[in-house]
């Protein structure tokens, strides 16, 4: 492998079928040095690399079976020869580094879960989102993993974000906000109080509550909240980025010179959606499992597959991993230690 991160693909995730998947790992082979093993029907994915003129450039591991994306997640699991489930097996047997997947969330969140486990110190895996601000990115956390969740969990969540953000985005002291009502310490749920005071007295650098408005404002790297409120924060956020981009094509295509002074600003349009593009992250990590996983969003193409399977190999070298456990670790000797 000549030292490259070694990245399983599940080759039948997403909503545009296995020819923009295996697009998307040649993609990352050459672009990005990143060794890829695609999970699918052997005979469809050898016929797609050939198609593309790549016949043997990435290994195929044989699996017969799909997880549908609205699939139910008890169904999902019983597929033993699922893509999503050799892909992750892969990483478990050690014959891969990461996983990467634009499938069904809900069945790698499970299958990952199930084949990986989770780190030590960790109960529940949350699923991170990377978005911009005026002056980096933000990591968002949890984004639909975990709907309902305990002090414990978000407590778990700042300290995984806050390690990504350092690991992978190379920020050495990210800031910390925990999402509620108000900035004031007493604002929100009897639950978001709890956090707040677990947080504040945390070795994290924690800045204290934040709210809808700080996502974007480069206040804070990490926001913590629940997977509930966090899916449909990020869904909110796409779907507006997506028609505020409808809208100035509508407006600039009412006359010529509006159409004019675009062509004139062309490149600024290019840079601010290079800048906003899903596609440029890739994928969403998933935090707390002992291994590296990474779900692209279901409509990805094959440049968003490309830096998903980027993102993954990015992850394991980072060393993100052993970096929570220790802090999870110092964060519960501080709280033994309190209560003696």
């Amino acid at each position: 492998m000549n030292g490259r991160s070694r990245v399983a693909v599940d080759a039948l995730g997403g909503d545009h079928g296995p020819a923009v998947v295996v697009e998307g790992a040649l993609l990352a082979s050459r672009e990005h040095h990143v060794s890829v093993s695609l999970a699918g029907p052997a005979g469809t994915l050898r016929a797609e690399l050939a198609r593309l003129g790549a016949a043997g450039a990435v290994e195929v591991v044989d699996a017969p079976d799909a997880v549908g994306m609205g699939e139910k997640v008890s169904l999902s699991a019983l597929k033993k020869r699922s893509s999503i489930q050799v892909a992750v097996e892969q990483v478990r047997d050690g014959k891969a580094d990461a996983f990467f997947s634009a499938g069904n969330t809900a069945a790698c969140w499970t299958i990952a879960k199930m084949l990986l486990g989770t780190l030590e110190e960790v109960d529940r895996p949350a699923l991170a989102a990377v978005v911009p601000n005026r002056g980096g990115r933000t990591v968002i956390l949890d984004v639909g993993a975990n709907a309902q969740c305990k002090a414990r969990h978000l407590e778990e969540f700042a300290i995984m974000g806050s390690a990504y953000a350092r690991g992978v985005l190379h920020n050495p002291r990210p800031r910390v906000g925990l999402m509620s009502i108000g900035e004031e310490q007493t604002k929100g749920s009897e639950l978001v109080r709890h956090v707040h005071d677990v947080l504040k007295a945390s070795s994290l650098n924690f800045v204290g509550n934040v709210e809808g408005h700080d996502l974007f404002t480069g206040k804070v790297d990490v926001v913590v909240m629940d997977g509930f409120t966090g899916n449909v924060v990020l869904k909110g956020c796409e779907t507006c980025a997506e028609f505020v981009i409808d809208l100035l094509r509508e407006e600039i295509g009412r006359d010529l010179r509006r159409k004019a002074g675009a062509w004139l600003l062309k490149p600024a349009f290019r840079a601010v959606r290079r800048r906003s593009d899903p596609a440029e992250v890739g994928g969403a990590p998933l935090l707390g499992l002992k291994g590296c996983c990474v779900i692209g969003h279901g409509h990805s193409s094959p440049r968003a597959v490309m830096q998903g399977i980027r993102a993954a190999a990015e992850f394991h070298s980072s060393g993100v991993n052993a970096a929570i456990e220790a802090e999870l670790a110092a964060l519960g000797a501080r709280k033994e230690a309190a209560g003696a």
